[in-house]
């Protein structure tokens, strides 16, 4: 079944919470406050400087999405594009969605003059990591800290 690939709209904040709730739970075992989610997912459409979702559908049902953000590089004097929020629901995995979605995000950043694509995978997610890798994406040599500012999901 072909998938095809179109920018979110307000109509898909829920999925999109949905997906990323369901996300958080599957790999690092973390339940996300619901409003805040959607509060989240809604200030990227609201205010496109953010960034955007893309959605993937199938047969005219939304199977999945992602998230792209914007990192500005000094060094490259563009912008790296990080994939985030991916998620494909269940039924759908294996058939291409992800792929299809990577294929629509390079094609809009290499449009867009990006420097890049980076994303983030959990470390033991080794199912993903094959997946980027089969995709042309290498593992880079930076580790990743953070210090959270906010309350942290459970």
């Amino acid at each position: 079944m072909p998938v095809s690939i179109r920018t979110a709209s307000p109509a898909d904040v829920a999925d999109l919470a949905a997906w990323n709730a369901a996300m958080a739970w599957e790999t690092e075992h973390k339940r996300l406050d619901p409003e805040r989610l959607r509060r989240g997912v809604g200030a990227v459409l609201e205010q496109p400087q953010r960034g955007f979702y893309l959605v993937a559908e199938m047969d005219g049902t939304a199977v999945g999405g992602l998230l792209v953000t914007y990192e500005w590089s000094d060094w490259r004097c563009g912008d790296f594009w990080w994939i985030q929020s991916v998620y494909v629901v269940p039924a759908a995995r294996r058939s291409g969605v992800f792929r299809a979605l990577h294929a629509a995000v390079a094609e809009r950043a290499r449009d867009a003059g990006a420097v890049g694509l980076r994303l983030y995978v959990e470390t033991e997610n080794a199912r993903a990591q094959a997946t980027y890798e089969g995709l042309g994406m290498q593992r880079c040599h930076y580790f990743m800290y953070e210090a959270s500012l906010v309350e942290p999901a459970t």
